[in-house]
């Protein structure tokens, strides 16, 4: 069975840095592009972030670009994602996902609450 855990999420105030993690099993974890989303109260999900395994190239929404970073170390088939300069709009759930291309999603795990308070 496919199992996703997403983790890392807390409160941080505006300017602050959290680190998610993704950790995946069920799945051949290289051969796959692992995104990451957010959905914010109210609003629909989006993706953020997602890095194509196969290559290690990556992809950002303009809304995180030179903030984030995603990365992944497959041996232990876990991403990451590395936010920095946390602004309010930031507060939503995040959830990882795999995919055959970026931005993954095709499937998806429990999600990490992040909160940002200015």
């Amino acid at each position: 069975d496919v199992q996703l855990q997403a983790s890392g999420g807390g409160s941080v105030q505006a300017g602050g840095s959290l680190r998610l993690s993704c950790a995946a099993s069920g799945f051949t974890w290289e051969h796959y592009a692992i995104g990451w989303f957010r959905q914010a109260p109210g609003k629909e999900r989006e993706a953020v972030a997602c890095i194509e395994n196969r290559d290690g190239s990556t992809e950002y929404s303009d809304s995180v670009k030179g903030r984030f970073t995603i990365s992944s170390d497959i041996a232990k088939n876990t991403v990451y994602l590395q936010m920095n300069s946390l602004k309010s709009e930031d507060t939503a759930v995040y959830y990882c996902g795999p995919g055959f291309a970026c931005p993954g999603g095709d499937m998806w795990g429990e999600g990490t609450l992040v909160t940002v308070s200015s």
